[in-house]
């Protein structure tokens, strides 16, 4: 009992580092999720006459709003850590809203990125993209392929719920330990009193 009670006195003086690395561990899995999916190999692309092609899937106001939604989440993910460093328990809901954002974006961007075709000629271009239609033929198509592998996209909702599960834990952690460090110094309060 006079263990805990120490452990609890000493955290009035040391940092909540546990729920801080969980959620700069958030930001590394976020890092690895951008780089997996924005370096797809696109430079072979061309457009169709008719509009269609692979530019018109990739480069969307989705694609924009994808990145500054990463750069905003690395940023307040980061403010959360150091929020959370010191015991805040108000960050624990800000690292709980980022944990759900996360697991959300799976069902967007690289969602929509894996449902969609590409016909491929023999030259290995670009021909068309196929979205919902998947009974289209077009002259000189060798083969159909998924702009995005279902390895990739696996590995991708690997990180994204990896970064969530850290944002959880972080939440969690810094929950408790901001609950006991707040009840020892309340305790200690009424014993000067």
């Amino acid at each position: 009992m006079n263990d805990d009670r120490i452990y609890v006195d000493r955290m009035r003086y040391t940092k909540n580092t546990k729920s801080s690395r969980l959620a700069l561990f958030a930001i590394f899995f976020n890092v690895l999720y951008f780089i997996s999916l924005y370096k797809l190999d696109i430079y072979e692309l061309r457009i169709l006459p008719n509009g269609t092609g692979l530019n018109n899937a990739y480069y969307t106001a989705l694609l924009g709003g994808s990145i500054i939604f990463n750069l905003v989440f690395m940023l307040v993910t980061f403010l959360a850590s150091e929020g959370v460093k010191n015991y805040q328990k108000g960050f624990s809901k800000v690292l709980i809203v980022l944990a759900v954002l996360q697991i959300v974006r799976i069902f967007l961007f690289p969602a929509l990125l894996h449902d969609t075709f590409l016909y491929v000629n023999e030259k290995r271009h670009f021909e068309a993209i196929d979205v919902p239609l998947l009974s289209m033929t077009f002259e000189g198509v060798s083969r159909k392929v998924t702009f995005m592998s279902d390895w990739q996209y696996i590995r991708i909702c690997i990180y994204l719920a990896a970064s969530a599960v850290c944002l959880f834990f972080s939440a969690r952690v810094n929950t408790k330990k901001s609950a006991l460090l707040a009840a020892h110094i309340e305790n200690l309060e009424t014993l000067q009193a």
